[in-house]
């Protein structure tokens, strides 16, 4: 009995550190790409944000308080630590954003909207958006996301300690130009697309100033279509490869701008 009152305080002081953790990392976990995505089973991620809790708390068990002595001290305490990691999940997110954005624009560009159109339940979008979206995870995770996403975890920590709050502004102005550098990354790499959309455009016009009987939109509509999916089957490697180098640049310097 004098040998479990002794280890008793250690191991309570322990699941504290480890449950004040998992709070934040779970919260993070339940928005990343790949690790959070609504096809891995609920139990998986379960497991996984309990493996990252544990990597993480050695590294910054030492600034972590002690245990509170009520449940309001608990609370006020682990709340902050929610919303963080919600925050610098959603960070991440947003890249996948990006590739949605890219996917939509050049299926519109390239009228593949209808024709391939999304018949998704959750999160409808054109198939290449989809496309964009499965290989642009595959991807990252091959080039170890779960090294990257560890080390970030361990830096948001610097960023935010435990159990402080965000300030407004912060959130907004970091929100704010994450919002603004996604959109731009997913319209910059729908950027052949729209480029070979106004040649079309211009190309068609001509054809059907120089011929006004001739149905230049049945003509042109399948060599669109052709066009759309070779441009892409051309494009979609760069695509990957300037987004996965986006992702990995942000995850290496979060928030560095």
């Amino acid at each position: 009995m004098d040998l479990l009152q002794q280890v008793f305080p250690i191991a309570q002081q322990g699941l504290w550190v480890g449950f004040a953790v998992f709070v934040r990392i779970g919260a993070m976990m339940a928005v990343l790409p790949a690790f959070g995505d609504q096809p891995v089973p609920t139990r998986v991620r379960l497991v996984l944000a309990i493996l990252f809790s544990l990597i993480v708390t050695p590294a910054i068990a030492q600034t972590l308080p002690d245990l509170p002595q009520d449940l309001r001290g608990a609370v006020a305490l682990l709340g902050p630590e929610v919303i963080a990691g919600l925050f610098f999940g959603l960070m991440i997110r947003l890249f996948v954003l990006a590739l949605q954005i890219a996917g939509s624009i050049a299926a519109q560009a390239s009228s593949l909207t209808q024709i391939f159109g999304g018949t998704a339940v959750v999160d409808p979008q054109p198939a290449i958006g989809h496309v964009l979206v499965v290989a642009g995870t595959a991807l990252i995770v091959l080039l170890g996301l779960h090294v990257h996403v560890a080390r970030y975890m361990i830096e948001s920590y610097q960023i935010v300690p435990f159990a402080t709050p965000m300030a407004a502004g912060i959130v907004a102005e970091a929100g704010l130009e994450q919002v603004s550098r996604i959109f731009a990354l997913g319209f910059s790499l729908a950027a052949p697309f729209l480029i070979a959309s106004l040649l079309y455009n211009v190309v068609l016009g001509v054809i059907n100033r120089a011929m006004p009987l001739l149905m230049v939109s049945f003509v042109g509509a399948p060599a669109l279509t052709a066009g759309g999916l070779f441009l892409f089957f051309l494009s979609a490697p760069l695509m990957l490869k300037v987004w996965s180098d986006a992702v990995m640049a942000f995850l290496a310097q979060p928030l560095a701008n």
